[in-house]
């Protein structure tokens, strides 16, 4: 008797669904995405959202990978990606939503860079327009899966960073963002988790460090042996843990692990470098160190 073949179901297919403040480099990561193989649809309506996704799962061999780029220049349909988003999630779809942003006065400069008006400026001046964006893309940059701040990187970071996010190199389940930052710069807008190291001791005091920063042994050895420092992170690694389990339960991919003090130059930066050394260890974590302030002062 011949066996009989077991017909199995195709995965559905995987989707992105890419949106954010217009200037932050959507159609950037558009075409980084491209390049490695998804099929991107571009200034989708939103109503059209869920008809895709439903044809894709009727034959999710053909397209296994698309990313669907929405924006405000959708104008009055625009409002309506929220229930296409709220539907896609009930219906189980296996979708991520990813939010680029990027701090205002960035967005005007990348406006006035390129002559050209925004979306919903309307009458109005650039400011005006990325005000009113803002304000009715809260509540997509709250829910989304990943927000990427593309304030520090121009194109080319930006593809790589979409690259190091989505390609098929290995099997990383939780990809980590340790940056260590100023607080008198402004806390990092994409932030998942702030720590403050400003209850360490500062090097900045202290004469022979005052010129090291945290990525050197003089500094880092001051740092990591203080007070308390141990103490910290031993706990923060621990209430990390249940977050990490739980982002592989619910297949978010990305997070943002921000670590600061005053300038950005001594202890949150060794604190990061040790906070990613750690973690690191983990066989499903990729972790990438950023030092957003490092130099700056």
């Amino acid at each position: 008797m011949s066996a009989i073949a077991e017909v199995v179901k195709p995965e559905q297919p995987e989707v992105i669904v890419l949106t954010g403040m217009s200037g932050a480099g959507r159609t950037t990561a558009g075409h980084a995405l491209e390049d490695m193989g998804w099929y991107v649809v571009d200034n989708l309506p939103p109503q059209m959202l869920q008809t895709l996704v439903d044809l894709l799962a009727r034959n999710p061999e053909a397209l296994p990978r698309v990313a669907i780029g929405v924006d405000s220049r959708s104008r009055k349909l625009f409002p309506e990606l929220r229930e296409a988003i709220n539907g896609l999630r009930s219906a189980g779809a296996n979708f991520r939503l990813i939010f680029l942003d990027a701090s205002d006065d960035v967005l005007v400069r990348r406006f006035e860079q390129g002559r050209r008006p925004h979306p919903l400026q309307g009458d109005g001046r650039i400011p005006d327009g990325i005000a009113k964006e803002r304000q009715e893309m809260a509540d997509l940059k709250d829910s989304a899966e990943i927000v990427l701040d593309t304030s520090s990187l121009n194109v080319h970071e930006l593809a790589a960073a979409m690259t190091e996010l989505f390609s098929e190199d290995g099997p990383v389940v939780v990809r980590l963002n340790v940056m260590s930052f100023g607080f008198k710069y402004g806390i990092p807008t994409d932030a998942n988790f702030v720590a403050d190291m400003r209850f360490i001791p500062n090097p900045h005091w202290v004469p022979e460090l005052r010129a090291h920063t945290g990525r050197e042994a003089e500094v880092s050895d001051f740092v990591l042996t203080a007070d308390g420092t141990e103490e910290f992170i031993e706990h923060y690694l621990a209430a990390l843990q249940p977050v990490l389990n739980g982002y592989r339960r619910e297949r978010k991919h990305y997070a943002t692990i921000a670590v600061g003090c005053t300038g950005g130059k001594h202890r949150s930066v060794a604190v990061a470098e040790e906070l990613a050394r750690r973690l690191s260890e983990a066989p499903d974590v990729r972790i990438n160190v950023v030092h957003r302030d490092l130099g700056r002062e």
